[in-house]
């Protein structure tokens, strides 16, 4: 491809979510285990793959993308453990099954949302559905029918179909007539790459659609966990095999060192509690003096806060917008070049697709990831931000013609182009650092239960490749959610992924600790 380095950096953030592989098991202290698992390498493919681009595909926009699947809208005595595994630090998905037989599906387990749904057999128009496990139901023995339609809004998607029973089974146990939405509309692209098939909301009931009951609330309900707690462990080391786990009815104590810092639930429907001050380099912002509402959201790929206060963040860690990174990279590598050609009348049409950034198509140039069979992978999984250099190349090739026609310089024009690459809004707010400067970055700290959690660059910077093609991207991004549920702060995998997190249903609170 015609600047992969430039093409990664611009995918990156999504980014997000989980979804795991259930290889559960009872533990010796009585608790059954699901377990994540992660990528151990990322290749070409990979980090193209984790680009903010899309859905969740990106892994990042899950992004890697549902970067935002929150505003999501709309045996007794036994913990069940889930293995997840880990796609790029930005998705954690586990594996459940439907039906008798079992069916099996890949799934999210989101504390953001409260729904469950995966994609039906009776899903006939949407790409989506075939490429992704299908639930049917008339190869269950289970299925009991109820027919009522459904629809939900992601804040990256949505997903409509109609409410049906079945058993479900989570690691080792089987949750009896659980209700969950067959979807037979996933419209759009948000969903095509994704790595997961549907979702498991372990949200509270109250932003359920339909007023569902969550899977969760069955656990209890039909006595399958000793305790009403789950927790979760997600293993921030990319190099591990296991990416981490869920355990319900309980907390396993090799997850987590020290104690938890308990907050109650101040509003159900998320999980959501009051949080402090917000600290960059041990210095109070003052923005959250007052205190600020927070939601604990493992659905999250990265941590999303108010606008005002991210673009400090960013700003203090060197963060710049990767789409104006990448459109001034383009310049700088490719500027002169693309002058030369317009001086000597080239065809400004092929110009992009002449200099190997896009391909050509008889009109216009075309990401060379739509082309090559070898990288049209990584276009789908990329979710359409892999075009962004070839699109920076397109937009330069117009500012500099338009340059030239009012008989600018040369180095007025390339200074003209670079201007106008600064004001290019980034999407979703998400902003790349140079990774040489990682350890200079400051700590970023959140005031939790009159505790301090910090947050060091090595966890909150999201590096994709190594060596000098190696593409680093902050891991916090600006989200402003409107009152009443907002202004809201949404500490995704990146604050999970370094502290231990329990939800306690049966005392309504949230604890972290240092995850182990």
């Amino acid at each position: 491809m015609g600047n992969n380095s430039n093409m990664v950096m611009l995918g990156l953030v999504l980014s997000i979510l989980l979804f795991s592989l259930v290889s559960s098991a009872a533990g010796g202290e009585g608790l059954h285990r699901i377990g994540l698992k992660k990528f151990n390498k990322l290749d070409g493919h990979d980090r193209l793959a984790a680009r903010l681009g899309f859905t969740d595909v990106e892994s990042m926009r899950s992004t890697i993308k549902k970067m935002i699947l929150q505003y999501y809208l709309g045996a007794p005595g036994d913990a069940d453990i889930v293995a997840l595994k880990n796609y790029l630090d930005a998705q954690y998905y586990g594996e459940i099954s439907i039906g008798t037989p079992p069916q099996k599906f890949t799934v999210i387990f989101d504390t953001g949302s409260s729904n469950m749904w995966v994609p039906s057999s009776k899903c006939y128009f949407s790409v989506a559905c075939y490429v992704h496990n299908k639930y049917k139901s008339s190869e269950s023995s289970t299925y009991k029918e109820n027919g009522t339609s459904a629809a939900i809004q992601y804040g990256t998607g949505s997903i409509s179909g109609f409410f049906s029973y079945d058993d479900v089974k989570v690691g080792v146990i089987t949750v009896k007539n659980q209700e969950f939405i067959e979807a037979t509309k996933e419209p759009g692209v948000t969903f095509v790459a994704a790595k997961f098939d549907g979702l498991v909301g372990l949200g509270f009931q109250e932003i359920a659609v339909g007023k569902a009951v969550p899977l969760w609330y069955n656990m209890i309900e039909q006595g399958l966990v000793k305790d009403p707690v789950f927790s979760f462990w997600l293993n921030r080391n990319p190099n591990d095999a296991q990416g981490g786990e869920i355990v319900f009815g309980g907390v396993d104590p090799s997850h987590f060192k020290g104690e938890h810092t308990y907050v109650p639930v101040t509003k159900k429907g998320y999980w959501q509690f009051d949080m402090g001050d917000v600290l960059i380099g041990s210095k109070p912002t003052g923005y959250c003096a007052k205190g600020c509402s927070a939601i604990a959201d493992s659905g999250t790929s990265l941590l999303a806060g108010p606008t005002a206060i991210i673009t400090q963040i960013n700003q203090a860690i060197g963060g710049s917008g990767v789409v104006s990174q990448q459109c001034k990279s383009v310049v700088e590598h490719y500027g002169q070049t693309i002058l030369n050609l317009l001086l000597v009348e080239a065809n400004p049409r092929k110009i992009c697709s002449q200099i190997g950034l896009c391909t050509f198509d008889g009109s216009h140039g075309v990401s060379m990831g739509i082309e090559s069979v070898v990288d049209r992978k990584e276009r789908e999984l990329s979710g359409g931000y892999g075009d962004a250099t070839c699109s920076a190349c397109e937009m330069a090739v117009v500012w500099m013609q338009n340059q030239l026609s009012q008989n600018q310089t040369q180095d007025k024009i390339i200074d003209y182009v670079n201007q106008l690459c600064e004001k290019l809004p980034s999407p979703m707010g998400q902003s790349s650092v140079d990774c040489e400067k990682i350890s200079s970055m400051p700590i970023v700290s959140f005031t939790i239960g009159g505790k301090t959690f910090d947050l060091s660059p090595h966890d909150y910077i999201l590096k994709v490749g190594e060596g000098p093609q190696a593409q680093c991207i902050s891991g916090f991004t600006a989200l402003d959610v409107p009152p009443p549920r907002g202004p809201l702060w949404i500490l995704g995998d990146v604050f999970m992924g370094r502290y231990h997190t329990v939800f306690d249903y049966g005392k309504s609170r949230v604890g972290f600790a240092h995850a182990a």
